[in-house]
């Protein structure tokens, strides 16, 4: 099992899977905190990579598209410190994470996860019911229905219509997008036969968020959200021309330790090295990890 505690917080690796807990530093976000501890299974990973500086560096996870409901929600928007798939390390810790790393890259290589995009989300999303209140509104979601209420500080025209209520079969998106410069954020459903122009400061489905501390957490209702909507690769899968074919699937073995599998892989990764798609690192690291399993 591979382990790095900071102050930042601590992941744990154990070949099948990564726990990443938020540490309780001042400085660890209260997105991250309310988000809690997330468990990734090693088929939502495309990558990890540890990044050093003078002082500190910082191990980030790459996921595949469409396995976190939160990263579809947000669309790539959250940026450190509100981002869980990134780890402030200590230099004097910096050997930990490169082993870190390199015992993530050989359970990556071995299992031959693919990089690719994914059909079915392999994270759950947070928990339900939950509810926050910033910029201009409360946004609540129980597991079926949104309620939207406003505050003193909403547009008069967006408050006279009083709170809403959405079903969930109702609304077809959501979007997360955090204030930017003198440009507000939002967060905003989109609702079936229900097309708007609007912008969120008038939009009776859309919270106006202002840059403020707790405009983060309205991510969590956006990706609360997104988890209980289709998956966006069924939007291609219902429209079969735009679809690329799809590959024969590669053959299951009947073991996985088995020590002839395992010589053949041993076969195709030197093949990889030779032919250049694996890097000199990349080859050792994968060979390390088939020899340990022989």
């Amino acid at each position: 099992m591979a382990e790095i505690i900071q102050k930042d917080g601590t992941w744990a690796f154990d070949g099948d899977a990564l726990r990443l807990t938020p540490g309780r530093d001042k400085n660890v976000s209260l997105l991250r905190r309310e988000l809690g501890e997330l468990l990734v299974p090693l088929g939502a990973l495309a990558g990890v990579s540890l990044e050093q500086g003078k002082k500190s560096g910082r191990l980030r996870l790459r996921l595949r598209d469409g396995a976190d409901p939160l990263l579809h929600a947000t669309g790539g928007r959250l940026i450190e410190p509100h981002d869980p798939y990134q780890l402030i390390v200590e230099s004097d810790r910096y050997g930990v994470a490169e082993y870190f790393v390199d015992e993530v890259r050989s359970a990556l290589l071995l299992d031959q996860v693919p990089a690719g995009p994914v059909d079915a989300y392999l994270l759950p999303g947070p928990s339900v019911p939950l509810s926050v209140s910033a910029g201009d509104g409360t946004a609540g979601f129980d597991g079926e229905r949104i309620r939207l209420e406003w505050n003193w500080k909403t547009e008069d025209a967006k408050a006279a219509a009083g709170a809403r209520t959405l079903a969930l079969a109702d609304i077809t998106g959501v979007e997360w997008h955090p204030a930017a410069g003198l440009e507000n954020g939002h967060l905003r459903f989109t609702v079936r036969h229900a097309p708007t122009k609007a912008p969120p400061k008038y939009d009776p489905n859309a919270v106006e968020l202002w840059g403020f501390k707790k405009d983060p957490l309205m991510a969590l209702v956006a990706a609360a959200v997104q988890a209980r909507l289709p998956h966006p690769a069924q939007a291609a899968a219902a429209h079969p021309a735009d679809a690329r074919p799809e590959l024969p699937s590669p053959p299951v073995a009947s073991a996985e330790d088995d020590h002839d599998a395992l010589l053949r892989r041993l076969r195709e990764l030197g093949e990889l090295h030779r032919a250049g798609v694996l890097t000199d690192e990349e080859f050792t690291l994968a060979k390390q990890a088939i020899l340990k399993r022989m």
